[in-house]
């Protein structure tokens, strides 16, 4: 990204310093307008309390008219599989060597929150429930991108076996690396938005989030959480590992 600043804005050295930090930071955190960082010029820099509160208010902005514009209907590009890219990449918040080790005769699916049905599910259990399987590219914010077939439940369809509030916010995730997150539930009840059980047409390998992971072709990649442990309906903010650090928590269309 060119270091730009808004025709007409005068700033001092350690204002331009900061505004330069906060476009990188910006561009990771999902991406705000020049435009809008230029109202910040008004503000003390030199104040790094003011500043963030200010980025993140921008940041919750950004969430809702992202929210505002997603529509149901809309569905991501997919792909043939020849375009499938291989070796698909691993990616995490730690190396490769740290994926868990995760028992598949003891794991379960915990359920809670605003639901009718609160029971464990066994990976028997999930795969009794209808398939589907798409072909589709994940994006991660870092820059890269890759095409992968993912086969699983979707989302819809398991919120609605048990009994979910489809009127309450959120729907989060726990998960076995310790990470967490959450979705708006018009992105949980899109129909590209899957429970995935396999990956190539092969049970879920280790890399890729053995046994269960989300798999959100609408959303950037790190709202695709791997390894699921637990999942909860909920109408209360539930956050997520990348966005409780100031990435932008709706990140998608």
């Amino acid at each position: 990204m060119p270091d730009r600043k808004p025709q007409g804005l005068v700033l001092e050295p350690a204002q331009r310093s900061a505004l330069h930090r906060a476009q990188r930071r910006l561009l990771l955190r999902g991406g705000l307008s020049l435009g809008a960082l230029a109202m910040m010029s008004g503000c003390n820099m030199q104040d790094g309390d003011t500043f963030d509160k200010v980025l993140w208010a921008m940041s919750r902005w950004n969430d809702r008219v992202q929210g505002w514009l997603f529509q149901p209907g809309r569905l991501a590009p997919t792909y043939a599989a020849a375009d499938i890219t291989d070796p698909f990449p691993f990616n995490a918040y730690y190396p490769e060597y740290s994926v868990p080790d995760i028992d598949l005769s003891t794991w379960r699916l915990e359920v809670s929150g605003l639901v009718a049905d609160k029971k464990a599910w066994t990976l028997e259990d999930l795969r009794k429930l209808p398939q589907a399987s798409q072909i589709t590219r994940l994006i991660c914010i870092e820059g890269w991108s890759a095409i992968g077939q993912w086969s699983g439940i979707p989302l819809k369809t398991f919120l609605q076996h048990v009994g979910a509030d489809l009127t309450a916010r959120y729907v989060g995730f726990k998960c076995a690396d310790r990470y967490y997150g959450s979705i708006d539930m018009p992105t949980a009840l899109h129909p590209q938005t899957i429970l995935t059980l396999d990956f190539a047409g092969a049970p879920l390998p280790a890399d890729y989030g053995m046994p269960l992971r989300l798999r959100v072709p609408t959303k950037l990649g790190f709202k695709n959480p791997k390894h699921i442990m637990a999942l909860f309906v909920s109408n209360s903010y539930p956050g997520g590992y990348w966005e409780d650090q100031g990435y932008n928590w709706f990140s998608g269309i």
